[in-house]
């Protein structure tokens, strides 16, 4: 009993990011010296594509980041939505490689920062960090297939409830959603009119409204029927792959 008490404690002194807290005592012991913690501001830039990739950024709590690809019309399309399981900025590669699309802050709080160099040093010492980092990049792969098939085949209305869940699993509020219309219309890729016009008729349902700079959800259970089966598909090999680093109502409840 001391034993497991003390295994909880260590892991819960670490930061609140999941990815971190997966890894073994050893295995986080090559990090911990290298490891930081800071706040970050909403809409903070971590990365423009063709910098440096230097650093890599772990969203801890509610914290969350995102990928946005620049399209050439000028406008940000975001493509994945990375919270407390995972990280953001060099997680496989050996060496610094330039950024390919940009990478912000979506949802400001705490960040754990580890250098690229320090990363890759600590990997070379262990085989099973080496095997985390591997998995998890495997994770962040299967979310981008998922988002790319989700875009293509799924109405506005489906991806906007998706896109409402993913962030409020993220975040751990059930409530609200710090999202302003605009952000949405660039989660989703369209006008924000057309946004608009999506959280109206959820409003008339009676599944969400929205305040000053946030989505208030009325009817949860009314917002996952709307939404699409994409959210599970990727919380369902998360499991598979890094069992209890993807943040469930269920996980944070036991």
């Amino acid at each position: 009993m001391d034993a497991r008490i003390s295994k909880t404690t260590e892991v819960n002194s670490r930061p609140a990011n999941n990815l971190l807290r997966r890894l073994s005592p050893a295995d986080y012991a090559l990090l911990a010296p290298h490891v930081a913690v800071d706040d970050a501001a909403a809409h903070e830039l971590l990365y423009n594509p063709g910098d440096d990739v230097q650093v890599v950024h772990f969203p801890c709590g509610p914290s969350l980041a995102t990928f946005l690809v620049p399209n050439e019309d000028g406008r940000d399309v975001e493509t994945i939505l990375v919270g407390r399981e995972g990280a953001v900025g060099g997680i496989v590669s050996e060496g610094f490689l330039p950024a390919y699309t940009r990478i912000c802050v979506k949802f400001g709080g705490p960040f754990a920062h580890i250098h690229v160099a320090k990363l890759e040093a600590a990997k070379l010492r262990s085989a099973s960090l080496r095997n985390i980092f591997a998995r998890y990049a495997d994770c962040m792969l299967a979310q981008i297939f998922q988002s790319t098939a989700c875009n293509a085949i799924h109405s506005i209305e489906q991806r906007t409830a998706k896109w409402i869940i993913a962030a409020m699993e993220r975040t751990g509020d059930e409530s609200s959603v710090p999202l302003t219309h605009e952000q949405l219309a660039t989660l989703l890729g369209v006008g924000r009119s057309y946004a608009s016009r999506v959280l109206q008729s959820f409003r008339v349902e009676g599944v969400l409204d929205t305040r000053r700079g946030s989505i208030l959800v009325r009817n949860i259970e009314g917002l996952r029927l709307r939404a699409c089966l994409c959210n599970d598909a990727v919380k369902m090999h998360f499991e598979e792959v890094l069992r209890g680093v993807y943040p469930t109502e269920e996980r944070e409840a036991g």
